[in-house]
């Protein structure tokens, strides 16, 4: 059974601008529940690794390719969210990868301007029939460094990425020409509200200069059409098994993901680089 939980009206925001906010997307209770699994949950912390921006300053990570049993699982593979995507995408879609964000209080980082799709080429996906679900654990405002997004840029194709501090950012010389013709709009968001956005809109965020931190869970998706063409670090086409939205309450915040298997290992991660990858880093 499909759901459809967008609207006409956000459907067409999305098309438009190439992503779409969705207000509690995740009630109260269950913003919590997540966000407490996350900062109590070792092994998700204990996987997660550090990338640093121009500056030197650093984000943490932590990623993997399969939705487990956990919290987390029920979150990717809920109803609400898969069926929003497949409508999105007019497709099937499957789990690419999941990943928390922690951005700490005075020393996060920023990203550079990208598309995912920057990266998701590379990984053998011919089409950027692709998006990813943010959602907000924590308040997601300007002072925190909240995502910044060009709406309207995802029609702009795919543009060149290079390497710019330890990230892969977009042409800085093409980034300047777009920004004398689109906007950019802050993605000021309360916890619990999701942003639907396709893999080739132009995102970035700038450094956390709070003292507040900001934590967001992100659920990546590809369209079954879009099967990888060759092996890599994230998932070929894998059948997503969907789960009712009221399994995120039932498994509840005491469900550990230390029996996760496909966490992403920075050293083995082809966008990133092992020379990348500072050990030293880890939480």
């Amino acid at each position: 059974m499909n759901t459809h939980p967008l609207t006409e009206s956000q459907v067409a925001a999305f098309d438009r601008d190439g992503y779409v906010f969705v207000e509690n997307l995740l009630d109260p209770a269950e913003t919590a529940m997540v966000l407490q699994a996350a900062k109590d949950d070792h092994a998700m912390l204990n996987h997660a690794f550090s990338v640093d921006d121009t500056s030197g300053r650093k984000t943490r990570l932590s990623l993997w390719n399969h939705p487990g049993d956990d919290i987390f699982g029920m979150v990717a593979s809920s109803h609400r969210i898969v069926d929003a995507c497949e409508q999105l995408m007019r497709d099937e879609v499957y789990h690419y990868h999941s990943k928390m964000l922690l951005k700490e209080p005075k020393i996060g980082g920023a990203w550079e301007w990208h598309q995912d799709y920057g990266y998701w080429y590379q990984n053998g996906c011919l089409y950027p029939d692709m998006l990813s679900c943010y959602i907000a654990l924590d308040p997601a405002i300007k002072a925190n460094g909240c995502m910044q997004l060009i709406p309207g840029s995802h029609k702009l194709g795919r543009v060149d990425h290079g390497r710019f501090g330890k990230q892969t950012g977009a042409d800085p010389t093409r980034i300047e020409e777009i920004l004398t013709r689109l906007p950019v709009v802050y993605a000021e968001m309360k916890p619990g509200t999701g942003l639907y956005f396709h893999g080739n809109t132009l995102h970035c965020s700038a450094p956390n200069d709070s003292e507040q931190s900001r934590w967001a869970m992100i659920c990546c998706y590809n369209t079954k059409h879009n099967d990888p063409v060759k092996e890599h670090h994230h998932p070929r086409y894998t059948p997503l098994k969907k789960v009712p939205d009221s399994a995120l309450k039932a498994v509840g915040v005491k469900t550990s993901s230390a029996s996760q298997t496909s966490w992403l290992d920075p050293k083995k991660d082809e966008t990133i680089g092992a020379e990348d990858f500072d050990p030293a880093a880890k939480p």
